[in-house]
C-alpha cells in the first residue's frame, strides 16, 4: 500500500514544453509514472515526448482522465498555474517551483481551503512511491519499496537519509517532500496522518529544520494520535538567529522559537527518537523495523 501516488495515478505536467518540464517529464516516464498529458496555455495540440499537450489543465484532465498534476512553471506564473489546477478538480497537485512570491501563495492557500484537492509544495522535490510512480525531481534510483513512510522539508536531506536506509535494505512506502517555503499545502501533520492510516507503513521518518513551528505541531500530533513509531531529524542546529539558512522558512526568530533545540525537545517529549546525523536516523529506524 502507499499514500498519495501509485501506479494508477494519471498525471498532467504543467509547463511540459519548458526545459525543466520536458526533462523531468521524461525522467518520470522512465521511472514508470503514467504521464498522460501536458498543459501549457497556447501550446494545445503539440506533443512533447509523445505526450499530448492541452491549453488548460481542465481540458487535459477531462480528455485524459487525469487525477494529478505536477507543476514546472516559472515563479511569476506558478500561482496562476496552481489556481488553474485547483479549479480542475484533481486529487493531487505537486508544485516543484521555487521562489513563488508569498503574496501569490496566500491567494493559492485561500483557494485551497475551498476545494478537495491536496497540494504538496511548493519548493519541494515531490512525492514518490518506490517502484510505482514519482511526481517531481526525486532521484528514483535511491528509493526502494518497503514499509517506512518518509516526510521531509528538505530535498537534499531526504536523499541522504533515504540512501542510508536503502543501503541497509530498509525500503519506503511513500516519501513526501513537503517543501521549505513559509506557505505550503500539505504539512507534517497532514503527512503523518496519511502514514498513520496506512496499514503497510510500520514506521515513519520525519526530517525537519529550523524555523516556524511545524515540527512542534507535528510533535503534539504524534504524542496524541500516533501509534506508528516516528524517528526524527532536525537540520540547522548551528544556525544563527534571524539568518535565512537555505529555505525561506528556515529562519529562527529572535525570540528563540523555531530553534533546533526546541524542536528536538518537543519531538523527544512525544516519544520520537531524534538522530544527530542521517546515519543515526537510519540506525534508529533499523532498530524499529
Amino acid at each position: 500500500m502507499s499514500v498519495l501516488v501509485g501506479d494508477d495515478t494519471r498525471v498532467v505536467v504543467q509547463g511540459i514544453t519548458g526545459g525543466e518540464g520536458k526533462f523531468h517529464a521524461e525522467q518520470m516516464m522512465d521511472y514508470g509514472t503514467n504521464i498522460v498529458a501536458g498543459a501549457v496555455p497556447g501550446r494545445g495540440g503539440q506533443e512533447v515526448a509523445g505526450v499530448p499537450v492541452y491549453d488548460t489543465v481542465s481540458g487535459a484532465a477531462r480528455e485524459e482522465d487525469a487525477d494529478a498534476s505536477v507543476v514546472f512553471v516559472p515563479p511569476a506564473f506558478a500561482a496562476d498555474a496552481l489556481l488553474e489546477a485547483l479549479d480542475a478538480d484533481l486529487d493531487l497537485v505537486v508544485a516543484i517551483t521555487e521562489g513563488i512570491p508569498q503574496q501569490d501563495m496566500a491567494k493559492v492557500y485561500k483557494r485551497l481551503s475551498e476545494v478537495d484537492t491536496r497540494l504538496v509544495g511548493p519548493n519541494c522535490p515531490g512525492v514518490i512511491t518506490p517502484g510505482e510512480a514519482k511526481l517531481g525531481i526525486l532521484p528514483g534510483n535511491i528509493f526502494s519499496d518497503g514499509n517506512v513512510g518518509f516526510v521531509s522539508r528538505s530535498g537534499t536531506l531526504t536523499y541522504q537519509v533515504v540512501d542510508n536506509l536503502t543501503q541497509r535494505g530498509v525500503g519506503q512506502t511513500t516519501a513526501i517532500g513537503i517543501g521549505g517555503d513559509p506557505i505550503i499545502g500539505t504539512d507534517f501533520v497532514d503527512a503523518l496522518e496519511l502514514f498513520e492510516g496506512d496499514t503497510d507503513t510500520d514506521a515513519v521518518v520525519m526530517c525537519g529544520e529550523i524555523g516556524g513551528e511545524d515540527e512542534e505541531e507535528a510533535a503534539r500530533y504524534i504524542g496524541e494520535y500516533m501509534d506508528t513509531p516516528v524517528v526524527g531529524f532536525i537540520a540547522g542546529r548551528t544556525a544563527p538567529p534571524g539568518k535565512r539558512m537555505g529555505h525561506a522558512g528556515a529562519i529562527v526568530s529572535g525570540s528563540g522559537t523555531g530553534t533546533a533545540e526546541s524542536k528536538i525537545q518537543a519531538l523527544e517529549n512525544a516519544g520520537v527518537q531524534v538522530g544527530d546525523t542521517p546515519e543515526e536516523v537510519a540506525d534508529h529506524v533499523e532498530d524499529i523495523v
